[in-house]
């Protein structure tokens, strides 16, 4: 089976969440026709068109279709995380997102596994919004690379995963808000350097801070084949040895120790960092991701491990069985 663990949605309507809260900031969709619309911020300003692929499930089923895709795992678009919001605000967006997402999840679920969105800004709302989609059959969610000023290390968000990790909910890190961006103006840059910092600044953050040592059953996949994460491994471990009185003040374990235990996506667009990673991470932790719908992302699904070198065996794995782990759901259910 396929299965593609990073896919992007939105509601076909948003809510002008500045008429409803008073103050703005958040995106408007504008539809151009029946096929298009813009993402556009309440104070005017263009961020990025979408065609109806990214707003209603049919066109999306076509796609799968079209590139031998059996399942695709829902989340939100990283610019509607909301966490700057006022908390109650951010809750209201959530579970507007997360209804939606449920309901495209209900209506095809053989064909659609959704993650939700937190109002992290708020851990206790946040809780209480990840008990909710447990409820609802939601099996995880995405988060972002960092949530305003804390990083993933912050002990604000620990209890958070505790939760997840009680509830046996999986957790997907999206790079967001990227670092660096005001300098970084020119060429796309922030998508092209500052995502894969951002990653690599989560992973960072998770290790040293002691995230994954205190939670071991913890699921947590993230974005862009772990973004620059992977390809300085090394210098991250030598810093850990060399300074351990910088690196080593919350966590005393070498980070080397967690690789295999986090999963990575397979987007990187490349058959020798796709081989990397695989054998950086183990066959079991690298699952099929896209960034479906956009053009950032791997424009025909699966390709990259189809191509590769890997057996038939270590193929099934990326494909599709690995996803199912990360998970935590059955294959046999989705047959």
């Amino acid at each position: 089976m396929k299965v593609d663990i990073h896919t992007h949605i939105l509601p076909p309507e948003i809510p002008k969440f500045k008429d409803k809260f008073g103050y703005d900031g958040f995106i408007e969709l504008h539809h151009c026709d029946s096929c298009s619309a813009d993402m556009v911020s309440d104070t005017g300003k263009f961020f990025r068109k979408i065609e109806s692929n990214c707003y209603e499930a049919e066109p999306r089923k076509t796609d799968c279709e079209k590139h031998g895709v059996d399942i695709q795992v829902l989340s939100t678009v990283p610019v509607m995380f909301s966490y700057w919001t006022k908390p109650k605000d951010g809750e209201y967006v959530a579970q507007f997102l997360n209804d939606h997402i449920t309901e495209v999840v209900n209506k095809d679920s053989k064909k659609f596994i959704g993650l939700g969105t937190l109002p992290l800004q708020d851990p206790k709302l946040a809780i209480k919004e990840l008990e909710r989609l447990k409820t609802n059959g939601i099996p995880g969610v995405e988060i972002g690379s960092h949530i305003n000023d804390w990083n993933l290390d912050n002990e604000n968000l620990f209890p958070v995963f505790q939760a997840a990790e009680e509830l046996g909910m999986s957790i997907f890190v999206h790079p967001w808000d990227m670092m660096g961006k005001d300098r970084m103006e020119k060429y796309w840059l922030p998508w092209l350097v500052g995502m894969p910092a951002e990653t690599s600044l989560a992973i960072c953050s998770m290790i040293f801070g002691g995230v994954f040592e205190r939670l071991p059953k913890l699921k947590v996949a993230f974005a862009h084949g772990g973004g620059s994460f992977p390809a300085t491994i090394g210098r991250i471990e030598h810093g850990f040895n060399v300074r351990p009185d910088l690196c080593a003040i919350d966590n005393n374990i070498n980070p080397r120790e967690y690789l295999g235990k986090f999963w990575l996506d397979s987007l990187v667009h490349d058959q020798e960092a796709l081989k990397f990673i695989t054998n950086l991470m183990g066959e079991d932790k690298i699952a099929l991701g896209t960034d479906y719908p956009f053009p950032l992302g791997e424009l025909e699904p699966g390709k990259l491990i189809e191509n590769s070198e890997f057996s038939d065996k270590t193929k099934a794995k990326l494909l599709g069985l690995n996803a199912f782990d990360w998970l935590g759901l059955n294959v046999k259910d989705y047959k």
